[in-house]
């Protein structure tokens, strides 16, 4: 078994072979590292966007918008790296959608790496495929399979708010039990505790 060390050593230098810088190419290393991490297909995808990349004209993606359209499939390093980098001004717009995507899987570890950034959830879904990206810690999916697509007509980002998932009413009992385990104050535990003493040495 290849460890994650190789996999992202052998990514980095791969994309560098195809045609990225090598700064771009250090992102993709890493992005391959973190999906192999959570058990998705990254070397797999990875090889068949680079089969692919240099037959198809992929858009490249500068500045990203709410609504972002093109005749071209866009490229998911690109507008991985772009939404990276741009991710702190791009989470007041809730929700962003891109026409077709080539090999969205790829766009996912760009995502979850967002996601701990801003401190939020992202929601990724395309093709009726779910991702929630939990601030680069976990990936949540409704898809079982191990074959992804090759690309998606649409693909929807939106910006999860934080809350909680219980009540009030549910915190104020467990924090009623809690009160329990603490411990009353008495004047022995006063003379005892850090700082306390009877005489002044300053």
């Amino acid at each position: 078994m290849k460890s994650l060390s190789e996999i992202e050593t052998t990514s980095k230098r791969a994309s560098k072979a195809a045609g990225f810088s090598w700064g771009v190419a250090e992102e993709i290393g890493k992005c391959i590292r973190l999906l192999e991490l959570f058990g998705l297909p990254g070397i797999k995808n990875l090889n068949k966007f680079y089969k692919d990349k240099d037959q198809k004209s992929l858009e490249n993606i500068n500045s990203i918008r709410k609504n972002n359209k093109s005749t071209k499939l866009f490229c998911p390093v690109n507008l991985g790296v772009s939404f990276l980098d741009q991710v702190k001004s791009l989470e007041s717009l809730k929700k962003i959608t891109f026409s077709g995507i080539a090999y969205p899987l790829l766009l996912i570890p760009f995502l979850s790496r967002s996601s701990e950034i801003i401190g939020k959830k992202i929601f990724f879904e395309f093709d009726e495929i779910n991702f929630l990206l939990n601030f680069n810690v976990n990936i949540s999916t409704n898809y079982l399979k191990h074959n992804f697509p090759n690309n998606t007509k649409k693909g929807v980002i939106s910006f999860v708010e934080n809350k909680d998932t219980f009540s009030d009413t549910d915190w104020k009992n467990l924090y009623k039990l809690s009160e329990n385990t603490f411990v009353e104050e008495t004047d022995s535990l006063m003379k005892g505790a850090a700082g306390a003493g009877l005489t002044d040495n300053d």
